[in-house]
């Protein structure tokens, strides 16, 4: 990995301050429903003009991942991001957007196998990122929890090495610019109870499951609010009777949709086949991961010196 190693002084990887235990929250607080329901998201040439954008982004990138090997080392990435946001009351869409940083900068950038600390690494700049482009209050980096206690240099040098990468294109479109626009021309005033939590919800559970580069936001967010108000699944020719409104998508966008809708009723039953332990374990391992594991631990522990001879590098 050649390029990370003349990018970063590894001698100076190790944060010289002490940091003390953090308190994790082990639940998610949900954001304000309000967040995703606004009147001026709901104009067609509005939102005509988002997906022209979003469309211009996604051909700048490959179709998959150059990187194959840490598929379980992105899992626990994103278990970090979300918890944290937790920690520090961010927006569910600060870390969905840090997960898009993520996605992009894997889909340019290859790392070596096994370099773990390079994707914990990224995943605080991604999230430090995302905060200071979605965020009123940001964190400095030091109060970010990690287990290897990055000095704010060293975070500041992949930071760097992110927006260039991404070509400094950090205003990223997420599916929550898309809810309120769907959910009026699917439902009109009369939404189902507990729509957009869903939606919101089903989202969420789509970043484990697909590299967010390959799918376009404005499709996961139809495919949200669709999948979000029924149980009954929608047949095809259904779907496409629904989205007939949308006269700047075509047939291939509407497959998509379909394709994703599907996806989304998947996960859901798989999840309610699973037993509840089984969940709440993959859903927490990357908080007690052992260091020689493929994870990326938020735990605060002791101080750690990374070098060549590590076993996770």
């Amino acid at each position: 990995m050649g390029e990370f190693e003349s990018y970063f002084s590894y001698s100076n990887l190790l944060c010289q301050e002490t940091e003390e235990e953090v308190s994790f929250f082990e639940t998610e607080a949900e954001d304000d429903e309000n967040l995703y329901l606004n009147d001026k998201d709901n104009d067609d040439e509005y939102i005509e003009k988002l997906i022209q954008r979003e469309t211009s982004c996604i051909c700048d990138y490959p179709i998959t991942i150059r990187n194959k090997w840490p598929q379980c080392a992105r899992l626990n990435a994103i278990e970090w991001m979300f918890k944290t946001r937790t920690l520090f009351g961010f927006q569910i869409r600060t870390a969905y957007m840090s997960v898009m940083y993520l996605d992009r900068f894997l889909s340019k950038k290859s790392i070596d196998d096994g370099k773990l600390w390079v994707i914990r690494l990224l995943s605080v700049a991604c999230l430090s990122l995302a905060a200071k482009m979605e965020e009123r209050r940001v964190p400095v980096l030091s109060e970010y929890p990690t287990q290897d206690h990055f000095e704010n240099k060293v975070v500041q040098r992949m930071e760097l090495l992110v927006v260039s990468t991404l070509e400094w294109k950090m205003s990223t479109i997420t599916p929550f610019a898309y809810l309120s626009y769907f959910i009026h021309k699917f439902y009109g005033e009369s939404k189902p109870e507990g729509l957009v939590s869903k939606a919101l919800h089903l989202i969420v559970l789509m970043i484990k499951e697909i590299n967010l580069v390959d799918h376009r936001s404005s499709v996961i967010a139809a495919a949200a609010v669709l999948a979000a108000s029924s149980d009954k699944r929608l047949t095809r020719k259904a779907m496409e009777l629904k989205m007939n409104f949308i006269s700047f998508w075509g047939s291939l966008e509407i497959e998509n949709v379909f394709c994703c809708y599907n996806m989304m009723h998947e996960i859901e039953m798989r999840i309610c086949k699973t037993p509840k332990c089984v969940v709440s374990s993959n859903y927490s391992s990357v908080y007690h991961a052992p260091e020689n594991s493929c994870a990326v631990s938020n735990g605060v522990g002791t101080k750690r010196k990374l070098t060549f001879n590590d076993s996770d590098q």
